[in-house]
């Protein structure tokens, strides 16, 4: 079963990234690296999402790249023959989860709630995305989660800000979290590169001690 600790342990953030030109993931990579963000979650939003990804993992070396809103078996596939070296879904049914299992790649399967997280338990991995986070319950419900559920690590996503950030990495079973607002779509479109850059170091430099926690490898 493929090891997510690599992924969660990246970066206390990971970009969530809607690219619709795919000359701009290159570039967006890059920035991100050099504002000390390793790790990216390229999402299969837009027709172009794959080239995007191909690109990024073939020219950005120092990233890890992966794909979100994985939805079903075939762009699970069609992701893992561009390049991603993770999979991310907003949520999970049986079958999605059996298929991406068989490809033996890191995956974050959405949950959302506490059925959906003993759901993915059962199958073995103890490292789930939460989401959509803020609408979810935020912090307070992930540490409710993590009274009776101690052993699976989350990474919220969906309403997570720079501000709201803190809050939910300072939670024992919180490793990292999704953020948009690393890559906004007015710098992107303006390819104002060092904005991006800036907003990558203020997530870098996230306060936080993480606390210790149990293994998440899934």
């Amino acid at each position: 079963m493929a090891d997510v600790s690599t992924i969660l342990n990246a970066s206390r953030v990971i970009p969530v990234v809607t690219i619709d030109n795919p000359e701009h993931a290159v570039p967006v990579a890059q920035a991100l690296v050099e504002g000390g963000v390793g790790i990216i979650e390229l999402t299969l939003r837009t027709e172009s999402a794959l080239k995007s990804l191909q690109w990024i993992a073939e020219e950005v070396p120092g990233i890890l790249v992966g794909a979100g809103t994985v939805l079903t078996p075939a762009q699970a596939d069609h992701a893992a023959a561009a390049g991603a070296q993770f999979l991310v879904s907003p949520g999970v049914t049986p079958a999605l989860l059996q298929h991406v299992l068989s490809l033996n790649l890191p995956f974050l399967p959405g949950v959302a709630t506490v059925g959906e997280v003993m759901a993915v338990l059962e199958s073995g991995l103890t490292a789930m995305k939460f989401f959509p986070a803020g609408p979810a319950g935020g912090p307070p419900y992930l540490a409710a989660i993590g009274a009776p559920i101690p052993q699976v690590q989350f990474c919220p996503t969906g309403g997570v800000s720079l501000a709201s950030a803190p809050e939910y990495l300072a939670l024992p079973n919180v490793s990292c979290v999704g953020g948009s607002w690393l890559t906004p779509k007015t710098a992107v479109e303006d390819q104002d590169w060092g904005r991006i850059k800036e907003l990558a170091q203020e997530a870098a430099g996230l306060a936080v001690e993480r606390p210790a926690r149990t293994d998440a490898s899934g």
